[in-house]
């Protein structure tokens, strides 16, 4: 992926990866369930772009006076953050390996909106800071809901 993306791996000693580690030497395939928390992630993460917050739930910073002035020109909405056209909601997808999950955006401004930065001199803002507004990451509560996907796939394993 191009843009910017997080990993999930069955790797360490976090508890996530130990349940995944566990799933994987009892079936011997993560597939299945990568794709759920796949899909869960990624219906949580874009859940962000309608609450415009980080997955730590701090509200993502206010809009620049330049951006709120160029969307007011454009007729576009300015009570929105990282939703002008919706591409960048609408482009996050996620990729499924032998042992990982990737979850992100290949658009090129999705690590600058999720790291924050310079823009380049020849942006449509030149030379302007950027103020990170994260979206891509995993909160308490999506962790706690991934552990009860990993332990369905468990259940089902060990019911077979």
């Amino acid at each position: 992926m191009a843009g910017t993306h997080i990993k999930v791996e069955a790797r360490g000693r976090t508890a996530i990866t130990k349940a995944l580690n566990n799933l994987l030497k009892q079936s011997g395939n993560l597939t299945p369930a990568l794709g759920d928390i796949g899909e869960y992630l990624l219906e949580s993460t874009q859940q962000r772009f309608i609450e415009q917050q980080a997955p730590n739930g701090s509200l993502w910073a206010e809009l620049s006076s330049t951006t709120v002035e160029r969307k007011i020109k454009k007729g576009q909405r300015t009570d929105r953050i990282l939703t002008e056209s919706g591409t960048l909601a609408d482009s996050l997808h996620y990729q499924i390996g032998r042992n990982q999950l990737e979850l992100g955006s290949n658009q090129e401004y999705a690590a600058m909106q999720q790291f924050g930065g310079l823009t380049s001199a020849k942006s449509m803002m030149p030379n302007q800071e950027i103020v990170a507004r994260e979206f891509l990451g995993v909160a308490p509560f999506e962790r706690e809901e991934v552990m009860d996907i990993i332990a369905a796939h468990l259940g089902k394993r060990l019911q077979s």
